[in-house]
């Protein structure tokens, strides 16, 4: 039994509503926190609930930036998640290469291994960690942070660039070896240029995560303060017998900037590569 035209369009109302609906619960959080940044402490204390403050206190931007040092902790976050991106990325992409193109003995045993560790808690993984980097004499450093965040298997991206190279045609391969291209200038000039949206995809998560992470830079700036990241600089708005909200609302609204930035710039091949992952 076919629906009228009227009954259609009732119903995609409907969903649109929904939606909107939805979305305006996802979102409200987010612009909630924009709000009580531009407020006092003891406003957003008695007047948490209401929306727009009484008078806009950009000073809270101002002290979280200078007083509690964030734009020390902003540029420590900026190194911290650019290496680790350009590394993690260097790294799944030649991982998932060989792995989709290659057949070798043990590649089904290698990609169950490197499977199964998704379901290991990083918990777990911490002390062996911290041993390692500080037996390279690295604890207390950038470089330590960056090789800790970095030293994950990464499952997810392997993943991904593994299922796209698969679906690469092999005559891309053959006409570049006719040319006389090796393996990695194969990859380079032929295969990461095909692969944008996986790229894109793989950027944009792992600089989430890398900028977001709060238990390895902890763990490895405990002795010099001065190297923290954001996530564990919001402790600076903790004290022993009050916490300044305000402050640390203003300090999360100027940390989640970044990444707002990077998902617009790269929003178009995110979507792709998602949609192509699930494709495939």
């Amino acid at each position: 039994m076919s629906l009228s035209r009227q009954t259609k369009a009732a119903l995609r109302w409907c969903v649109h509503l929904v939606l909107i609906g939805v979305g305006i619960i996802w979102v409200y959080p987010f612009v909630w926190m924009i709000t009580s940044s531009l407020k006092t402490n003891a406003e957003y204390i008695s007047k948490g609930y209401k929306f727009l403050p009484d008078k806009f206190q950009f000073a809270n931007y101002v002290r979280a930036w200078e007083t509690a040092k964030f734009s020390t902790y902003f540029v420590n976050t900026v190194i911290v998640s650019v290496f680790v991106v350009a590394i993690v990325v260097a790294v799944c992409a030649m991982t998932g290469y060989v792995l989709g193109r290659y057949r070798f003995p043990g590649r089904i045993l290698f990609m169950s291994v490197i499977t199964a560790t998704m379901f290991m808690p990083k918990g777990y993984t911490i002390i062996p960690i911290y041993f390692l980097i500080n037996l390279l004499g690295l604890n207390n450093t950038l470089a330590g942070v960056i090789l800790a965040e970095v030293g994950g298997a990464h499952v997810l991206f392997i993943l991904l660039f593994t299922a796209h190279f698969s679906g690469i045609p092999k005559e891309l391969e053959e006409a570049s070896e006719i040319d006389g291209s090796g393996f990695f200038r194969t990859f380079v000039q032929i295969m990461l240029p095909l692969s944008k949206p996986i790229l894109a995809t793989t950027c944009i998560l792992q600089f989430m995560w890398a900028w977001n992470s709060f238990l390895l830079p902890l763990i490895f700036t405990l002795s010099k303060p001065e190297l923290r990241t954001l996530g564990v600089g919001m402790y600076q708005f903790v004290g022993e017998f009050s916490v300044d909200w305000t402050g640390m609302a203003a300090a999360a609204s100027i940390s989640l900037l970044p990444i707002i930035a990077i998902f617009i710039a790269f929003q178009r091949y995110f979507v792709e590569g998602v949609a192509g992952s699930v494709k495939g």
